[in-house]
């Protein structure tokens, strides 16, 4: 039944030829593309171009004719309407975490006094590392964060927070926040928001300047399919861009950085936001991944991102296997990720991935599979949820070769 279904809902995708834009195998199933995104056609040529064109012939000059120097601008204009974000609010720099220690203490900075910032106890680990790093840095005379639930985090907006820094989806089990609802009480306390988008980013029809978000960041190797390491971005409301200081004061964020000046001037607009010199073999594969979203409807993106996520969620109920959801069982409350609780989650994995279906493990124990809309088919799900029942009823986890932990989880 569910690979009839699977072929019904398949020959209906409109999305489904977008497939074709992705160097992928035919004989496996990759259900980790909000881990590392697949490699799409096109990145191989760009960064073989960088290299023997660019980098080989045209050398130091490349940085002028080739024009190297303006890359995390121009990546960040292609990033720029994923998020719905006018023009001039987003650049391509850096990681998620180095981005967010940067929004963060400028948003400290535009607040008069002590500052507390509100996040989820279940936030993504590290940006709770950066925020406690910067407490630490700042005192917490001036800097105070307070973590609470998920579900407490909205009844626990008031006057006394002055910051809410939340990631959108929750890596471990793809719970959503409602973004706008979120930010809109926000603003009505004087609170600034801080977002993490990394989990969102290319899969959901995001609306930032419509929703009133003050900063966001995100990472560029998940949906957006910019590589292993690919740069982050940065994204600040333009209301905001002339009173935020950034503290990486590098001399890519000087307002002449080639006059080699010893005294610090900050570039205007979102320029301020650069550090050091920019990766430019990592923008130029993120930047030709980004052209997978040429033409792409992201609400269609959301619509089928719905629709795998309950399809998978039935071939899981119709297998009546030992394991737990972990994540909302409503899909307008969950990101593109549907994970289930097992005691030997990693195992399974393990297991799933001999047989050519790629997910991942998220600890203590659970299973996490990603449905990217623009290459995962139902047919994919159906066949996926196929091996996952035989890995699980034939108990062949228990393989010594599985147990083993290996250093990426």
């Amino acid at each position: 039944m569910s690979n009839l279904q699977a072929e019904a809902l398949d020959a209906a995708d409109p999305l489904r030829p977008v497939r074709e834009r992705f160097d992928l195998s035919p004989d496996l199933i990759y259900l980790d593309g909000n881990s590392l995104g697949p490699l799409p056609i096109g990145v191989s040529q760009a960064v073989q171009t960088t290299l023997d064109q660019d980098w080989q012939s045209g050398l130091v000059r490349s940085w002028n004719q080739a024009d190297w120097i303006d890359l995390p601008e121009r990546v960040g204009e292609q990033i720029a309407p994923l998020l719905g974000a006018a023009a001039g609010q987003v650049i391509c720099c850096d990681s998620t975490s180095v981005n967010l220690f940067k929004v963060l203490a400028a948003a400290v900075h535009l607040i008069d006094g002590p500052a507390t910032v509100l996040t989820e106890t279940g936030n993504f680990p590290s940006d709770l590392y950066i925020a406690d790093g910067l407490r630490q840095l700042m005192g917490s005379d001036r800097l105070t964060i307070r973590s609470v639930p998920g579900e407490q985090l909205f009844e626990a907006l008031d006057r006394s927070v002055s910051i809410l820094m939340l990631t959108h989806v929750n890596f471990r089990n793809g719970a959503l926040h409602d973004l706008r609802a979120f930010t809109q009480r926000a603003a009505s306390l004087g609170i600034l928001t801080i977002w993490d988008l990394s989990h969102s980013t290319g899969i959901i029809d995001l609306e930032l300047d419509d929703a009133g978000v003050d900063f966001a960041v995100g990472c560029g190797y998940k949906y957006l399919c910019g590589g292993p390491g690919a740069p982050g971005y940065v994204y600040v409301a333009h209301r905001h861009q002339k009173s935020a200081r950034q503290p990486l004061s590098g001399w890519m964020g000087h307002a002449e950085p080639f006059a080699f000046s010893p005294e610090f001037t900050s570039a205007q607009g979102m320029k301020q936001f650069l550090t050091g010199t920019p990766a430019i073999l990592s923008m130029v594969a993120l930047s030709a991944a980004l052209k997978i979203f040429d033409g792409i409807d992201l609400q269609a993106v959301r619509h089928k991102s719905r629709q795998l996520g309950d399809f998978w969620v039935s071939c899981m109920n119709e297998a009546h296997l030992p394991v737990r959801l972990a994540s909302p069982s409503d899909a307008s409350d969950r990101g593109a990720q549907v994970c289930y609780h097992h005691s030997e989650a990693y195992a399974v994995i393990q297991a799933l991935a001999d047989m050519q279906v790629l997910g991942d493990f998220r600890a203590p124990d659970v299973m996490r599979f990603g449905f990217h809309p623009l290459f995962t088919s139902f047919t994919d799900l159906a066949h996926a949820a196929s091996r996952l029942t035989e890995v699980i009823q034939l108990e062949s986890f228990k393989a010594e070769r599985y147990q083993a932990r290996k250093a990426v989880t």
